[in-house]
């Protein structure tokens, strides 16, 4: 036997840390673990918005699931400010289409403490209402602020900025649009 076939090798053991090491890491591992879940609390809210629009439910619960009380939206229909009010103007320009289907991505989340700020892709394919079957798309950017309430996140503030449209748009009613908000 020569001395090669005597010796042994064992593999290395990764260092655990002691229990004063793993202590002080705890705050910046809660830190983070709390940035991913708001991360992915704001998108399910951003999700579940875009899907309810496609749902057509827009009552005074639907507004509490996703908007502060005292919120602003910014869309082709206008600017409106306070919940009762965007839960409004949002039934009214949905009543203008037979079914849709709203699609988000690309969102870029940033968060600060209890407030937060997304800016995504938004693809919106609307079939009229007005029998005439006529589909009308935008494509365009959302802009959210959010704020963290006792009941989770919320919409705060939203801009809905068209950069595309194709096919017919809907026939406004009177009154209705950004002109009748200024």
């Amino acid at each position: 036997m020569n001395a090669h076939d005597t010796a042994t090798t064992t593999p290395a053991t990764p260092a655990v840390p002691t229990a004063p090491a793993a202590e002080a890491a705890r705050p910046a591992m809660e830190q983070q673990l709390r940035r991913l879940t708001d991360r992915a609390d704001i998108t399910d809210l951003l999700d579940r918005y875009l899907r309810s629009l496609d749902e057509g439910v827009f009552d005074e619960a639907w507004g509490r699931a996703f908007y502060a009380e005292d919120a602003t939206a910014e869309m082709p229909l206008g600017t409106v400010r306070g919940r009762e009010a965007i839960v409004a103007r949002i039934r009214e320009g949905m009543a203008l289409f037979d079914r849709t289907v709203h699609l988000g991505g690309n969102p870029v989340v940033e968060i600060d403490g209890d407030r937060a700020t997304v800016r995504g892709g938004q693809l919106s394919t609307h079939v009229l209402a007005d029998g005439s079957e006529a589909l009308f798309v935008s494509g365009g950017h959302a802009e959210t602020e959010l704020v963290r309430t006792p009941d989770g996140w919320r919409i705060a503030a939203s801009a809905l900025r068209v950069v595309w449209t194709r096919g017919t748009p809907p026939r406004l009613p009177a009154g209705m649009g950004p002109k009748a908000d200024a």
